[in-house]
Parts: C-alpha cells; sequence; structure tokens
C-alpha cells in the first residue's frame, strides 16, 4: 500500500510543480514581475509543495 501511495504522492508532485511554473510563466505573472518585482504566491506553493509531494513520493517508494 506504501508503494501506490508512494506513486500517487510523484504524479501529484509533478502536477503541482508544472501548474506551478505554468502559473509563474503566465502573462500576468509576467506583468506583475516586472512592475512589482513580484512572483505570484500560487507559484511558489505549486513549484514548492510538488517537490515536497514527489520527494515524499520517492521515499515511499524505497
Amino acid at each position: 500500500m506504501g508503494k501506490i501511495i508512494g506513486i500517487a504522492l510523484i504524479v501529484i508532485g509533478v502536477a503541482l510543480a508544472v501548474w506551478g511554473y505554468n502559473v509563474y510563466d503566465s502573462a500576468s505573472a509576467q506583468v506583475s514581475r516586472t512592475f512589482s518585482g513580484d512572483t505570484p504566491i500560487e507559484a511558489w506553493l505549486g513549484m514548492v509543495g510538488g517537490a515536497i509531494c514527489a520527494i515524499v513520493g520517492i521515499y515511499k517508494v524505497k
């Protein structure tokens, strides 16, 4: 059962990281970064949360 949860966490982590990158690379985020220098928090949450999920998933699979 732990391996199934690990695989699911890896898939969810990769999906979150891709979503976070898409938010980071969106047109509205680019305009926001140009004028204020701020990156949307959703982008950071997606990328960092996705990386953490993937790492925990890899740990569970081992």
